[in-house]
This record gives C-alpha cells, sequence and structure tokens, in this order.
C-alpha cells in the first residue's frame, strides 16, 4: 500500500500502523504545554520581556490574539470557546484586550515589527465590521506591522459574508484559514455545524477576489456519519475550491472532557479501520493533486510558502501548528493564549474572569509556563529539526549544542532502532532521516527524545493517527 515517491510519504500497512500509532503530543512547543508550571508566573513573563527589549539583536516578532467567541457550539470542538451571540460580551472583551496590548507594549517599543500576526478562538469573525476595525486599530497604534508581513485569521464561512471579507483586506488582513471540517450534510449535520459547498465556495472566491494571498482549509477525519465514499467526495470537492494549504486532523472523541461531545453518539462513529482508511484515501487524492505532505496532518501545494520554508529548513512549528518563519518571538494576547519569549513560554489563564481580574488590576495575566534549561533548549531544537525537515544532522548538533550526538543520545539511539528495523527511520553515521515510510509516525519518533514524557511515563492525555 504506498503512493507516488514525489509526494513524499509513503503508507504503512494496517499492522504497522497499529503497532506504532501510540498517543504522542504533537509538540506546537517543547516541553509540551503539560509540563508548563504555576511556579512560573507574570513577574517572569515581564522578566523574558525586559530580557528581549535590552537585546541588541532582537529576535523577529510575531504576534497572536484569542478571541473565544462563537455564535453556536460544534459537537466536535474541544477549542476554548465561549458560545454567545451577544456583542456586548465581545466588547468588554477587546476593552481588556487594549489593556493587555499596553501592559507587553511597553516592553516592544522600538523599530522590530511585527511580521506574523494571527487570530484564533473560538471564532475571530464572530465579530463585526467595526469589532474588527477596532481591534486592528488598537494593534497598529501599538505595534509596528511589517508592509509585507504574514497577517491571518481564523475564519468560519458561516460569519464570514463577502463585505466582511473586503473589510478585512481594508484592514491588512492577508491570509485566511477556513473551518470546513466536512462538506457532507448529513456530517454536518450531525456536528451541528451546516455550511454548504456554495457556501465555502462564495467565501474563498471573495477572499481571493479582496487580495487574501494565502488560504488554508480545516478537515477533520472520524466524525460521526462519515464513510469512505462521503469523505472521498469531500476530498474532490475540496480540490475543485484547491486551497493553498489544507489541515487534516483526526477527531478525538473525549465526551468526559468535551461536554458538547455527548451530543454525538457513539454509534454514529466511523469504527478505526474505516478511519484508517478516510485518511490514508485522503493522503493518495492530495498528494496526486500537487499538494505536498508536509507532516503529520498538514498539506500544501509545492509553491506554497510552506512548502518552500520546508525546503530551505526554515519551517517551525509553534501554537498555530507549521509556520514559514524560524527563530521568531511570538507574544500572545488574550484569555488561554500561550507566548514564547526567547527561553520562556508564559500562559494565560482559559477563563475570562481570571484573564479580566489580572489584567484590569494592571499586571500580566500569566498562570502558569515554563523557562527552558540548556538541556531543553537542545531536545526543543532536535525535536523541531524531526518535526519540520524528517531530519537531523548531527554535525549541526555539535556545533551549536557543544555535545557529542551519539554519547549524549545513547538511549534515543537505542530506542529508535525498533523505528529502522521497519524502515520508518535510517540511522546514519553523521544523521537521522525519516523515512517517506515513517513520515506519518513523526510524532513518535520525535516523542523518544522527548525527556520529560520519558522520565513520567505518561502519554495517555495525547491523541493518535486514528
Amino acid at each position: 500500500m504506498g503512493i507516488p515517491a514525489t509526494s513524499y510519504v509513503e503508507l504503512p500497512d494496517l499492522a504497522l500502523l497499529k503497532k506504532f500509532d501510540i498517543p504522542a503530543p504533537r509538540y506546537t512547543s517543547y516541553p509540551t504545554a503539560d509540563r508548563f508550571t504555576r511556579e512560573f508566573g507574570p513577574e517572569d513573563y515581564e522578566a523574558a520581556l525586559q530580557s528581549r527589549q535590552d537585546e541588541p539583536l532582537r529576535k523577529a516578532l510575531s504576534l497572536y490574539v484569542h478571541i473565544p467567541f462563537c455564535s453556536d457550539v460544534c459537537y466536535y470542538c474541544g477549542c476554548n470557546k465561549i458560545v454567545t451571540r451577544d456583542h456586548a460580551r465581545a466588547a468588554q472583551y477587546l476593552d481588556v484586550l487594549a489593556k493587555e496590548m499596553d501592559l507587553v507594549g511597553k516592553f516592544l517599543t522600538g523599530d522590530r515589527e511585527i511580521e506574523q500576526l494571527h487570530f484564533g478562538g473560538g471564532s475571530p469573525t464572530f465579530l463585526d465590521n467595526g469589532e474588527l476595525e477596532r481591534v486592528m486599530t488598537m494593534i497598529r497604534q501599538r505595534f509596528p506591522l511589517q508592509k509585507d508581513g504574514e497577517f491571518s485569521i481564523e475564519a468560519d464561512p458561516r460569519s464570514t459574508p463577502a463585505d466582511k471579507i473586503a473589510k478585512m483586506a481594508e484592514l491588512g488582513l492577508n491570509r485566511m484559514s477556513l473551518g470546513v471540517q466536512d462538506l457532507n450534510a448529513e456530517v454536518q449535520k450531525a456536528v451541528n455545524r451546516i455550511q454548504p459547498f456554495e457556501l465555502v465556495r462564495d467565501t474563498m472566491q471573495a477572499a481571493r477576489a479582496n487580495g487574501f494571498h494565502s488560504i488554508n482549509m480545516d478537515l477533520i477525519y472520524g466524525l460521526p456519519l462519515q464513510t469512505e465514499a462521503s469523505f472521498a467526495r469531500t476530498i474532490e470537492q475540496v480540490i475543485e475550491l484547491s486551497p493553498d494549504r489544507i489541515a487534516l486532523y483526526h477527531y478525538a472523541h473525549l465526551p468526559n472532557i468535551f461536554k458538547p461531545q455527548r451530543m454525538i453518539r457513539n454509534a454514529d462513529l466511523p469504527s478505526t479501520e474505516t478511519k484508517v482508511e478516510i485518511m490514508f484515501n485522503a493522503i493518495r487524492t492530495l498528494t496526486a493533486n500537487g499538494y505536498r505532505y508536509i507532516g503529520m496532518d498538514h498539506f500544501a501545494k509545492e509553491t506554497d510558502e510552506l512548502s518552500v520554508a520546508q525546503k530551505n529548513g526554515t519551517l517551525q512549528r509553534n501554537f498555530q501548528g507549521y509556520s514559514t518563519r524560524a527563530d521568531c518571538d511570538m507574544v500572545a494576547l488574550g484569555a488561554s493564549s500561550i507566548s514564547k519569549v526567547g527561553r520562556v513560554y508564559a500562559c494565560n489563564p482559559r477563563d475570562t474572569e481570571s484573564y479580566y481580574a489580572a489584567i484590569n488590576a494592571g499586571r500580566l495575566a500569566t498562570m502558569r509556563g515554563f523557562r527552558l534549561s540548556d538541556e531543553d533548549e537542545l531536545r526543543h531544537w532536535v525535536i523541531m529539526k524531526i518535526m519540520c525537515q524528517f531530519e537531523v544532522k548531527k554535525s549541526e548538533v555539535e556545533e551549536k549544542f557543544g555535545v557529542d550526538f551519539d554519547s549524549h543520545f545513547a538511549w534515543e539511539l537505542k530506542h529508535l532502532a525498533a523505528y529502522q528495523k521497519h524502515e520508518l527511520v535510517s540511522l546514519h553515521p553523521d544523521r537521522i532521516v525519516v523515512t517517506p515510510k515513517g513520515r506519518i509516525f513523526v510524532r513518535a519518533v520525535a516523542m523518544q527524545f522527548d525527556k520529560y514524557l520519558r522520565e513520567s511515563d505518561r502519554a495517555g492525555g495525547y491523541s493518535t493517527i486514528a
């Protein structure tokens, strides 16, 4: 069972998938967010921001803004969100967001421009045109935005009419990520997200007409009532729409954790075997139609910036997934947002009440975080090379961190032998390579270098491929 070598990934048989499809982190950070500690607080984050201010050559800067509101609940969703139609709540949130911008902005003065801006949620397009203009004005008054920067927004086609798209373009947004999940009407009904193909098509056409440079589409496999045939049709329609990027996520059914998922009947969920075939068929079709397998669940056209970044070695991962800008500090604003500044992760509280209380009291809302040690930095670098490039060159590690690779990672090399036995990795004297056959298991390969996970043997909270 395989696909053309030019598509950069080969599909394993079911027995191999079952053997190596183990719960593993997505490595949007290292250490992972579940390692963050409450011993890290606002003063620690403030010190990290100050240390950035004191650096003669500051890193590039990215800004993330979390908008937690949604008009309706999607039954599959596990995001941090507030379901409401009361825009007075959005006005209150933006008031507090402006105060947080002031608190962090005093450390970000100077000529270093914001190269990346991303609105996540929730549904950022919950905001109406006036609210979108307000938040962009808030940002521009406090932070210099790069003329040719990447400014993106997560969009719900149901709340993104043509006039709102035109307003977003007018405000400087130039990239869009569309939440689609599935285009089958019965599946949409089962997850309470009705958005016909024509609505998605019209949203994409309006985005392109207004100059959006890149459009991503989020899809989910494993949803109730999905079949191989129904999702194959969805993939055909997606290819017809031709987004620049596609994220194909696995649905994790955890109704004990996420209450909306209790509206989904277990009997309606596809079997593991069906989910595997849905995923494999999607990978085959996408890679046969001009999409490069970037890693895990991400695809991009060969000409897209993600593909180019992977080819030239500048691809990175952060809390928004794969990104084109390497070595970039990220300042995150809003409830549940996570910043990465230098060697520090700083996380805001998930609930708006705690977030409001801290910011209104004139202090940063950081409620937990993590400061990376030298060893953490080393392992972060290795894990991100595996996740983004499918390869680690030992000489680069040795030159950058001053260690002997084979002795320092003797435990990891020993445990990777099983992956080499099944041709999922190639262990060379000078490098480690994740093979095309092993790329679907890249999280499990990277996990071998996760010292915290190894020492605690905690993997139950992580997802699998199927």
